[in-house]
């Protein structure tokens, strides 16, 4: 692998790594809330904390790094951590616009787009096609959106 190649891949994971850290302070800014001590207040910068615990069903009690890892790597476009970081440079190029493009379009609606497109042209799009596919449809073009942006910064953060 060229050395450009392997900094680029590191460039990505680094970017993943900073938002689990991100996602993780913003966990622990939780303090129990005042009118309900079964519950937690929390003061994020970076994540829609509550937004993420209700739609992934996520324990409060046992968040971790380990815990943050994982869910990066789910809006990422992985099943896991360890899938992030075993990717090959064109995965790790999708995760970060599927990441980016969040307010476009969530993992799993760009899972539907690219299996009915795969199953209308009868083909299996290799990370390439896929990339290609996602930068044309969804980074080119305006107009789309989704309601299951969970970062509270628009930008790279």
């Amino acid at each position: 692998m060229a050395l450009a190649q392997k900094e680029c891949i590191m460039n990505i994971i680094d970017f993943f790594k900073l938002q689990s850290k991100n996602l993780f302070k913003d966990y622990k800014t939780r303090t129990p809330d005042p009118e309900d001590p079964s519950s937690f207040i929390y003061n994020p910068r970076y994540f829609d904390i509550w937004g993420l615990i209700i739609d992934y069903d996520i324990d409060e009690e046992n968040f971790t790094h380990m815990t943050a890892q994982h869910y990066i790597a789910l809006l990422a476009g992985f099943r896991k951590w360890n899938d992030l970081l075993k990717a090959s440079e064109t995965e790790l190029e999708l995760a970060k616009l599927l990441f980016d493009n969040m307010h476009k379009v969530t993992v799993d609606e760009w899972e539907m787009y690219i299996s009915g497109t795969e199953n209308t042209f009868r083909m299996h799009y290799d990370p390439e096609m896929r990339l290609t596919v996602f930068q044309a449809v969804f980074v080119e073009e305006e107009g789309h959106m989704s309601h299951q942006d969970y970062r509270l910064k628009k930008v790279n953060q």
